[in-house]
């Protein structure tokens, strides 16, 4: 354990390829980022696999790699890890699934987000669901904009569930990617679901809430994606895992979830929206006011993972910019030489696919005492040929924690 204070930046979807229209360059290497240049530059580069084969492109299981979780042994699927974001406690025959309110035309998603749907609307919905399908064993919880909860009681439900990822399959016919059962006992819960996504559209729609989009032009917020389900699990934490105690900040339920169940301390900043609409100032100031409580901070920005799925070259550019301006150089000049700072993002989500991929992804570390190892920026193309190597499953975190 080491004598002082480690931040960890991660940009949701950050990474990403070389684009034509940049010269053959990355948003990364275009967009200025003096505060993820300075770590690169002081300290050692390299990659981390945070998606391994075996287990879904999700941003759930990459922030559990980039943690140092054990995948093999303590996955337990997105919706558990949602609801304990929201502070939904979970039974042992309780299961948990994300819940995507989405836009759909003519059968096929057009929007896995709803158009970002806001807040106040996306509760409205979450509630006309209760009210029209709700039942004992079945119940929606809202969450933040377009991502919600849905939790199923009772030994007649299982996880065992085949669910494809909605971000992955724009202009898909919604038909073309129902819940399956991925073994026998998961029967009843899928067919379950595909009563909701067959029957939930024709009670959305008639919502005041789609009454209004609609008279205004605006998509319909007329579907539903359930995914990712599961139940709770045991996580080891951190503290004793490496000694140390952690916050996490973040404006999505699914990585607040996650470090609840690894012990650390989960800070909601008011203005954070999960988009490029966030409160960066407000998350700056709460990792810096964390650090006075805990050794360790996590700070999640998801905004450029949502412009990346938008395929938004300019939006994702800013969002990087917005990233290291904002939070980056403000925590850096706040906390100080002695303190350890990692860059990175958790998976890649290339413009041109719009979608994430297993890449690893480009890491920086700057700690006290660390020589460099020359590389003169953070991007993609520079960091793979630092001393830090191709790294995989808790190596990060020994790195930041052991020193090893």
């Amino acid at each position: 354990m080491s004598d002082w204070k480690t931040v960890v930046f991660l940009g949701d979807g950050m990474a990403d390829e070389p684009i034509p229209e940049l010269g053959g360059r990355t948003p990364l290497q275009v967009a200025k980022t003096p505060g993820m240049d300075r770590i690169a530059r002081e300290g050692r580069s390299g990659t981390l696999m945070t998606l391994p084969e075996g287990f879904p492109t999700s941003s759930e299981v990459a922030n559990m790699s980039v943690l140092g979780c054990d995948l093999s042994a303590e996955y337990c699927g997105r919706g558990p890890l949602e609801a304990a974001g929201r502070g939904i406690p979970l039974g042992a025959n309780d299961t948990a699934f994300r819940v995507n309110l989405t836009s759909v035309v003519s059968g096929v998603l057009k929007d896995f987000s709803g158009g970002h749907v806001a807040q106040e609307d996306a509760a409205a919905l979450i509630q006309v669901l209760n009210e029209t399908f709700g039942a004992p064993g079945v119940r929606f919880y809202s969450g933040v904009s377009y991502r919600n909860i849905l939790v199923l009681s009772g030994e007649q439900y299982s996880p065992r569930i085949k669910a494809d990822k909605p971000d992955d399959n724009h202009g898909q016919r919604v038909a073309d990617h129902m819940p399956e059962p991925s073994a026998p006992e998961g029967a009843a819960t899928a067919a379950l679901l595909r009563k909701l996504v067959e029957e939930a559209p024709a009670v959305l729609e008639q919502h005041e809430v789609n009454r209004k989009r609609k008279a205004e032009g605006k998509g319909m917020v007329n579907g539903i994606w359930p995914w990712s389900g599961g139940r709770a699990g045991a996580m080891r934490k951190i503290q004793d895992k490496y000694g140390v105690s952690g916050a996490v900040i973040s404006a999505v339920d699914v990585i607040m979830g996650l470090g609840r169940l690894l012990g650390m301390e989960a800070i909601s900043v008011p203005g954070a929206t999960g988009y490029v609409d966030t409160n960066y100032e407000g998350k700056a100031r709460a990792a810096v006011d964390a650090l006075k409580r805990h050794d360790f901070v996590y700070i999640h920005v998801e905004a450029i993972d949502e412009v990346s799925h938008e395929q938004n070259l300019e939006l994702k550019i800013k969002a990087i910019e917005d990233f290291d301006a904002r939070i980056i150089v403000p925590v850096m000049q706040a906390v100080g030489p002695r303190a350890a700072y990692a860059i990175l993002p958790d998976h890649p989500v290339p413009l041109r696919l719009g979608k994430h991929t297993r890449t690893p992804v480009p890491v920086s570390v700057s700690m006290p005492g660390m020589s460099s190892d020359g590389v003169p920026a953070y991007s993609e193309l520079e960091c793979p040929g630092g001393a830090l190597g191709e790294m995989r499953t808790d190596a990060l975190m020994r790195l930041l924690f052991r020193g090893t």
